[in-house]
C-alpha cells in the first residue's frame, strides 16, 4: 500500500511528459524500456512504469528532468519547480551541455559527474566522472558503452561503438570499437571478443 501512495504522489510529475515535445517523449520512453529491460517491474503500460521509476529512484529523476530540459521554455521552468518538490539524486549532475541518445541506464549514481556525448543504449555506473581535462572539449562515446564503477574518462577523446571502461579505469586516449579497457591508465584487454593486452594510442 505504502508503494501505491508513493506513485500517486509522484504523478504530477506526468504531466510534464504529458505536455513535453515528441522528441523528450521518445527519449523518455526508450530510456523507460531501457531501465525494465535492465531492472524488471510490473507496472504495464507506459505512465504506470515511468511513474513507478520516477517514485523509486531519484539517478531516474536526473535523467527525467535532463531530457524534459532540452525541451521549451515554459517546461523548463516547470521542470526547476519540479525539482523543488520531487528531488534528483543530489550527488549526480548531468550537465546541460550533454548529449545522450535514447535508452540511457545510470546505475545508482552516487558522486557522478558527466559532461559528454554518447549515443543510444549508454550505461553509466556510480563514482564515474566524465568530461574534460582543460578548455579542449568533453568526450564523445558511440552507441552501446558502459562506464562502470569509479572510471575516469576525460579530454576531447572518441570513445568508439560496443565499449566497457572497467572499474577506476582512467581513459584519457582514444578507444576503438568493440573494446574492453581496464587500468591506470587504461589499456585494452579484449577486442572484438578476443584477449588482448594492447595500449591506447
Amino acid at each position: 500500500m505504502l508503494t501505491t501512495i508513493k506513485k500517486i504522489f509522484f504523478t504530477p510529475l506526468l504531466l510534464l511528459y504529458m505536455i513535453s515535445a515528441a522528441k523528450q517523449k521518445q527519449y523518455i520512453r526508450a530510456d523507460v524500456d531501457r531501465w525494465i529491460d535492465i531492472q524488471p517491474r510490473p507496472e504495464q503500460t507506459d505512465l504506470t512504469r515511468l511513474c513507478a521509476l520516477l517514485a523509486a529512484s531519484k539517478a531516474f529523476r536526473n535523467l527525467y528532468y535532463f531530457r524534459l530540459s532540452k525541451g521549451s521554455l515554459c517546461i523548463k521552468s516547470m521542470v526547476r519547480v519540479a525539482r523543488l518538490f520531487f528531488r534528483p539524486h543530489p550527488t549526480l549532475r548531468l550537465t546541460s551541455g550533454c548529449e545522450f541518445g535514447p535508452g540511457l541506464f545510470i546505475q545508482h549514481g552516487h558522486c557522478t559527474g558527466v559532461a559528454c556525448k554518447m549515443g543510444k543504449n549508454g550505461w553509466i555506473n556510480q563514482h564515474v566522472v566524465i568530461g574534460s581535462l582543460d578548455n579542449s572539449g568533453s568526450p564523445t562515446f558511440g552507441d552501446n558503452c558502459r562506464v562502470t564503477v569509479g572510471a575516469k574518462v576525460l579530454g576531447n577523446i572518441r570513445i568508439g561503438n560496443n565499449v566497457t571502461v572497467g572499474a577506476n579505469a582512467v581513459v584519457v586516449k582514444n578507444v576503438p570499437d568493440n573494446c574492453v579497457v581496464v587500468g591506470v591508465p587504461a589499456y585494452i584487454i579484449k577486442r572484438d571478443g578476443i584477449r588482448v593486452e594492447e595500449k591506447l594510442v
